[in-house]
């Protein structure tokens, strides 16, 4: 553990990057508004070998991170990459499409006083409040709720997480190809590191809009998830038995719907609805087809 102060080790946010520059660019606006004081941090962008060049993410970044090139696909191993470029004993890994609040760094340094590794709070953003769209209110009760995962499940998001150096290190890397936000805070449990939640280092993560957009997002869960469930003895029959309960678990969340405080009415909690029977169908689907066949 740590404890901040004003001589504070240098600090890496580590942002893995792929094709979208945009929010790029609103993620590192944010970045500079930090309270910590800016010769205290450093911030790496991980690109994954964007297709629109190396030469259009050195122009959106505009001198406000140092930028490092992973050929190899994957948010894991992107961030693997920023990780061995960054000069900081603490390591603040983001997401590229998320908006840190201006206490970020100072609110997940402080967890670290009093937990090996954090893990922050996500808040999930829409285009419009008033108007929002059947899958931006469904994301807006279910997507990234970190206190659940980190609290009840034991794990953090990797798009949230402030972890020493050493630590990561003695870990090891994310791997690829699965959960790696799953698997590598369970490594980290394994090895006796304690995991706790910094509500006040906060995120700001858009909301999926349509269901195209959900749909894909959960065929990457999917797969990733059952790839690392499969490694364990049992592991395809446990993944078997949590699908054939998807279903049901739909009706069982109805209640959270209809109790939420971030939708403002009836026609936001009929399409939250809709999309959670919608999905948690097709997620029973998706799965049964994995644990018949594997992945494809």
């Amino acid at each position: 553990m740590i404890s901040p102060s004003a001589e504070a080790p240098c600090i890496s946010v580590i942002v893995p990057h792929f094709n979208d520059l945009a929010n790029l660019d609103n993620c590192l606006a944010a970045l500079a508004n930090q309270t910590v004081p800016p010769d205290e941090f450093e911030i790496i962008i991980a690109d994954n070998d964007s297709p629109c060049g190396q030469a259009a993410v050195e122009s959106a970044t505009a001198g406000r991170a140092r930028l490092v090139v992973v050929h190899e696909r994957g948010a894991g191993l992107a961030r693997n990459g920023g990780a061995s470029a960054a000069r900081g004993t603490v390591f603040a890994f983001t997401d590229s499409d998320c908006v840190p609040a201006p206490e970020w760094l100072a609110e997940g340094i402080a967890a670290l006083a009093k937990y090996d590794f954090a893990g922050g709070r996500v808040e999930v953003s829409v285009v419009d409040e008033g108007r929002m769209t059947p899958t931006e209110a469904f994301e807006k009760v279910f997507a990234f709720d970190f206190e659940t995962y980190i609290t009840r499940k034991g794990f953090t998001g990797s798009g949230n997480l402030f972890v020493p150096r050493t630590i990561f290190e003695t870990v090891g890397g994310f791997g690829s190809s699965v959960s790696e936000d799953v698997d590598w805070s369970r490594r980290a449990i394994a090895k006796g590191y304690r995991l706790g939640y910094a509500p006040g280092a906060i995120v700001t993560h858009p909301a999926r809009r349509t269901w195209t957009e959900l749909r894909q997002k959960w065929v990457r869960i999917n797969r990733e998830t059952f790839a690392l469930q499969r490694q364990a003895p049992g592991g395809r029959l446990r993944w078997l038995g949590r699908t054939m309960l998807l279903p049901a678990s739909a009706i069982a969340h109805v209640p959270k719907v209809l109790r939420s405080k971030k939708l403002g009415n009836r026609r936001e909690r009929s399409g939250a609805l809709a999309v959670l029977f919608l999905c948690r169908i097709w997620r029973f689907g998706d799965a049964l087809k994995l644990a018949i066949g594997g992945p494809r």
